[in-house]
């Protein structure tokens, strides 16, 4: 059985969250540089048997696309490129980062550790992943 794999998509960092092998719980996975992306997922995807990948669509309150779905459009076309046999997946990611915040928050992380932006982009993936698999 394959793996889904989210990505929270950011001009500097990329947050990446993963399924177990039954697709029922998502699991931070890490965080990768903008510009290393595709090196890294390179060697996960195959190694790692993903079937899917499911890539947070910022939208605004009014349901139309934010400012940032600029820099994403260009990212998914080269990453259908790269993995034309992996269908990719868009989900709404309103909140997300506050979501994640508040999860740092909730989980007693020290002041230090809630400004780590790489912790709550990883968080961030997690959340957009566990909210697409009650949809599936």
């Amino acid at each position: 059985m394959g793996k889904i794999l989210a990505i929270d998509y950011g001009e500097k960092r990329i947050g990446l969250a993963v399924t177990d092998d039954m697709k029922m719980i998502a699991f931070g996975l890490t965080t990768v540089n903008t510009p290393e992306i595709f090196t890294y997922l390179s060697d996960y995807i195959p190694r790692e048997h993903v079937e899917t990948i499911v890539v947070g669509e910022p939208k605004q309150m009014d349901n139309t696309a934010s400012e940032s779905e600029v820099h994403i459009a260009p990212f998914l076309v080269k990453l259908a490129e790269k993995f034309p046999t992996i269908p990719i997946k868009r989900h709404d990611e309103r909140f997300t980062s506050k979501m994640a915040f508040q999860t740092m928050l909730d989980s007693g992380l020290k002041k230090k550790q809630r400004r780590n932006k790489a912790l709550v982009d990883e968080i961030s993936a997690t959340i957009i992943l566990q909210d697409f698999l009650k949809t599936v």
